[in-house]
This record gives C-alpha cells, sequence and structure tokens, in this order.
C-alpha cells in the first residue's frame, strides 16, 4: 500500500509540472506561435524546390525533411524549458522543493513532447498538401513512429536544456548538443517515414523501431538520474 502511494505522489508530481508548464505555455502561446509559423513556413518554401508535380520522386525526400523540421521545431520548445524558471525566479523554488528531481525531469519532458507532438499534428494536414502525400491511411503505421521519435528528441532536448538554461548564448548551445546526439533518432524516424510514406513492407522498419524505443528508455532514465546534479552545479 505505501509503494502504491508513493508511485502516486510520484505521478502527481510529475502531472502538476507538465500542467504547469502546458498552461503558462497555452497562456502566452509564445513559444507554440513561433514553433508553428517556423515548421509551417519552412514546409512552405521548401515546397517550391520539391513540387511533386516536377519531381514524383518527392516521397523518397520527404520524411527526412518533415523530421529536420520538426527537429528544428523542437529547439525552439526546449531553449525555454528551464531558461523560463530561470527568468521567472522559479528554478531555485523548484530546487528546495520536495519534488525530486526525476519528477521535474519527467514532467518536463511531458509538457515538451506533447508541445512537439501537437506542432507535428497540426503541420501534418499542411504537409499533405504542399507534397501531395496522402498520409491519414497510414496513420496507425506512422503514430508509432511520431510518438517515440518525438519522445526521444524531447528526452535528449530537455537534459541540454537544463544544462543550458543559465548560459547566455543557450539559443546557440542547445542545438550544437542537441543535433548530434540525434541523429540516430533523426536517422530511424525519417528511414521509417519513408517507407511509410513510399508504400514499401515495413519489415525493415522493426529494427529501426527498436532502436527508438531503446533510445527513449536510456535517456529518460538518464536525464531522470542526472538531472539532481545538473541543476545543482
Amino acid at each position: 500500500m505505501l509503494q502504491l502511494n508513493l508511485v502516486t505522489e510520484y505521478l502527481y508530481h510529475i502531472l502538476t509540472i507538465a500542467r504547469k508548464d502546458l498552461r503558462g505555455e497555452f497562456r502566452s502561446k509564445e513559444v507554440l506561435n513561433a514553433a508553428t509559423a517556423f515548421t509551417l513556413v519552412v514546409l512552405l518554401v521548401f515546397s517550391f524546390s520539391f513540387d511533386p508535380i516536377v519531381n514524383p520522386d518527392v516521397r523518397n525526400l520527404a520524411g527526412g525533411l518533415l523530421w529536420v523540421v520538426y527537429l528544428f521545431a523542437s529547439v525552439l520548445i526546449l531553449t525555454r524549458s528551464f531558461a523560463r524558471e530561470i527568468t521567472n525566479g522559479c528554478l531555485d523554488a523548484l530546487i528546495a522543493s520536495p519534488v525530486p528531481a526525476s519528477a521535474i525531469f519527467c514532467g518536463k519532458l511531458l509538457s515538451n513532447a506533447l508541445l512537439l507532438l501537437l506542432i507535428e499534428l497540426v503541420s501534418l494536414p499542411v504537409f499533405s498538401v504542399f507534397y501531395d502525400i496522402s498520409w491519414l491511411g497510414k496513420f496507425d503505421s506512422l503514430l508509432p513512429v511520431l510518438l517515440l521519435g518525438t519522445w526521444s528528441i524531447t528526452a535528449v532536448g530537455t537534459i541540454f536544456s537544463a544544462i543550458t538554461a543559465g548560459n547566455r548564448l543557450r539559443e546557440l548551445m542547445l542545438p550544437l548538443l542537441v543535433f548530434p546526439m540525434t541523429l540516430p533518432v533523426l536517422m530511424a524516424c525519417v528511414k521509417v517515414t519513408t517507407l511509410i510514406f513510399t508504400g514499401e513492407p515495413l519489415g525493415e522498419s522493426i529494427v529501426w523501431l527498436k532502436l527508438l524505443i531503446a533510445f527513449a528508455v536510456i535517456f529518460t532514465l538518464l536525464g531522470a538520474v542526472l538531472l539532481e546534479a545538473v541543476l545543482l552545479a
């Protein structure tokens, strides 16, 4: 019974942190509007280069373009994740609170992942129009890739967001740290998404999905363990 209460309390802390961040973001819409606008504008600009009428092989390129755009959009979200707490003077209060650092990390990770996933779901219909790629009939195959890829990217990004939060050059430092670390995730997501868009057999995708699962689990645990040391440094 005691263990159940501890687990319930831990989950409550995670959801409280995530709800606080999401409520603040939906109130200001500062990051959400910027990241959504960035995603849609980049997809629009590149649609002129990858015109599906002129270039029928666009499906082979669209998966890579889509995930590169999402990776850049994630940086806009992650840059503000812990920096917002410093600006508002809340980071010291979070550290001093009885909430475990691992719960703070998981709450931040959850809110970041949900924001990025929301941007992805908003941009997918626009992407479908710009690149003449129908994904609705393949959404059951695409959804696991979106969930695992989003969680993996934000797991890595949330760790580095905490590390760079106090740095005046965090807007530059964060992508320099996140992009190399997320290359395996990017490769896996691009490969599986391309298979889905081109209608090829998905047997090969199992290996890449296992890679995404392993990556998500490892970096979630790593971030939960290391965040306290990062915040106290």
